[in-house]
């Protein structure tokens, strides 16, 4: 299965990297661009539908009961990273400029992915229901945090944010992500069936949306000027810094919750939930929060962290496996 996950990850960022090139030769303009924004905001509306139809009532009980794991989770989501994001400014500023800086900060107060985590915590042998419950909470609740610690620990005189008030941001994301989601899970004793026996489909519109976001993102980047903002030394910076980042995370992540006196199985949905960040949930918000001509420098960050968290938490979850597959050989050759 993990070989598979990681065909299927490098496949995607290969059409990932086409059509960022599609939007830099190709970028959608007028009412090209009218259309490409609307076949986005309904291929987001699907998404988020579908997730909540696959969320079922007896996995949100089972997950929401272990109360110290979700705070956990949600102070390195919501407080550890984004203080993380604010406290290297006046390392990545140099480094990178200020708008791709604007674009690791809005990384870092991202909720975390919801699939991925889940698929990484079965993978590890994790505590599956505990995961499916944060992810998805980490999501909806991130539809207010976002916005709000983006408001927070941005210097907001920039140019970057649009001029929408926080309270229609946060209105517009939940129309395009909340309301869908619950109307999903609403339908869910009509559809609940057959969307279990059609799980992949959820996967083929999640990317379909992200690359239909990422396109009509990067053609109005490219029209305002992108890649005079942007050159090649400023993009091998930024993958190292996401590459520290993610490694300082998941290494303080990992000390802290074992310090914690959490068992195996919660450790590794904490390390899986509180280290990721939705490029799903992450993408249609950016259109919301920011500008034309900002939104193409604060996706690159959150582009590159999210491949790169991808192949790191595919050899962990590996590695949480192997390291089970031991123990209860142990076990076994104990008991024998």
């Amino acid at each position: 299965m993990l070989s598979k996950l990681r065909l299927l990850f490098d496949r995607f960022t290969l059409i990932l990297i086409a059509v960022v090139t599609a939007a830099t030769l190709l970028p959608a303009r007028g009412q090209g661009a009218v259309f490409f924004e609307t076949l986005t905001a309904a291929a987001i509306a699907l998404l988020f539908f579908l997730h909540g139809a696959k969320l079922s009532r007896q996995a949100i009980i089972a997950g929401a009961m272990h109360w110290r794991l979700h705070g956990v989770i949600f102070i390195w989501t919501f407080v550890i990273f984004p203080l993380l994001g604010w406290g290297l400014r006046p390392m990545l500023v140099p480094l990178l400029g200020e708008p791709l800086y604007v674009g690791v900060l809005y990384l870092c107060v991202l909720p975390g992915t919801v699939q991925s985590a889940i698929a990484f915590t079965s993978i590890a042998r994790g505590n599956v229901p505990a995961a499916v419950c944060a992810a998805s909470a980490s999501s909806i609740v991130g539809i207010a945090m976002t916005p709000l610690l983006l408001q927070l620990l941005l210097n907001t005189d920039t140019s970057a944010l649009d001029s929408h008030s926080l309270l229609q941001s946060i209105l517009r994301i939940g129309q395009q992500i909340f309301l869908p989601f619950v109307a999903g899970h609403l339908m869910r004793p009509v559809i609940g069936r057959w969307m279990d026996r059609h799980r992949p489909l959820i996967t083929g519109v999640d990317q379909s949306s992200i690359l239909l976001v990422v396109y009509t993102a990067f053609s109005e980047s490219v029209v305002a000027g992108l890649w005079q903002q942007v050159d090649t030394a400023s993009l091998v910076w930024l993958t190292v810094c996401c590459s520290v980042l993610l490694a300082l995370v998941l290494v303080l992540n990992t000390w802290s919750t074992r310090k914690l006196g959490f068992n195996r199985a919660d450790e590794i949905t904490i390390v899986f939930c509180g280290s990721k960040k939705s490029m799903a949930t992450g993408v249609p918000m950016a259109g919301v929060l920011f500008s034309a001509s900002a939104i193409g420098p604060v996706l690159l960050p959150l582009m590159i962290f999210h491949q790169i968290q991808l192949m790191v938490c595919a050899v962990l979850a590996q590695n949480y496996q192997r390291k089970d597959d031991l123990s209860r050989q142990k076990t076994r050759r104990a008991v024998a």
